[in-house]
């Protein structure tokens, strides 16, 4: 399978401004995205998709394989359509700017899902989420159904859910195809109301299959995040 990884980098975010370019060892946090992903055995690519000249001088100094695409979109996933949309990809792996400790064969064994050839789309959960992660609405959390296949997507738990949750990681895999109908749809309501882009996939019958991991990684929302993440 010819597989490419995108990593979509939006300078401005609102949480923690330009976090994508914040020094981590004296390298942007994206850089270390890109080096993490560039170790993964199964990725043919990996190209970070940006939007701005600020970050475009960044990754030319480290030699960073990165496309210029529009500022104007408003998710990630946009971003990626638009990076891979004159490539001759099979699979596409949109990997988070914000987690700098990605573990590369959590991306191998995404990306090995698509063996099967009825998987369309796919993402990964941890089997274990701790109280903090539970009780944060930054942590997603997905509810399985018995094949793993995502059922719903939380923000805040729902006491007579507790003991079904998942850990869910913002990292996704789809066949060329499927991503190009995605973007192609209408954001769904539930997706406005939850701001939880995965229901766009779920209200239109599109399943995403769910990988387990005893791993997980956690991105970095807030700089209280990244000072969590350096301790370790």
């Amino acid at each position: 399978m010819n597989t490419i990884g995108i990593i979509p980098a939006r300078l401005h975010s609102t949480r923690f401004p330009k976090k994508i370019l914040h020094p981590i060892e004296g390298k942007p946090m994206v850089a270390h995205v890109y080096e993490q992903a560039k170790k993964s055995k199964s990725l043919n690519d990996v190209i970070v998709a940006i939007d701005s000249k600020e970050t475009a001088e960044a990754l030319k100094k480290l030699k960073i394989k990165y496309v210029m695409t529009s500022n104007d979109h408003v998710s990630g996933t946009d971003r990626v359509q638009e990076a891979v949309s004159k490539q001759d990809v099979e699979i596409v792996v949109n990997i988070q700017a914000d987690e700098p400790s990605i573990d590369p064969n959590l991306i191998d064994i995404l990306v090995a899902e698509f063996e099967n050839e009825n998987i369309e789309m796919a993402t990964i959960a941890g089997r274990k989420i701790d109280a903090k992660s539970f009780c944060d609405p930054n942590t997603v959390k997905v509810l399985l159904d018995r094949d793993r296949f995502a059922v719903n997507f939380r923000r805040y738990p729902i006491e007579s859910e507790a003991g079904g949750y998942y850990h869910h990681m913002g990292i996704y895999a789809y066949r060329k195809a499927m991503l190009e109908k995605f973007i192609s749809l209408e954001p769904s309501e539930n997706e406005i109301k939850f701001k939880l882009e995965q229901y766009r996939a779920l209200d239109n019958k599109i399943p995403i299959k769910v990988v387990l991991t005893e791993k997980v990684n956690k991105g970095i929302d807030v700089m209280d995040d990244l000072k969590e993440t350096l301790k370790k």
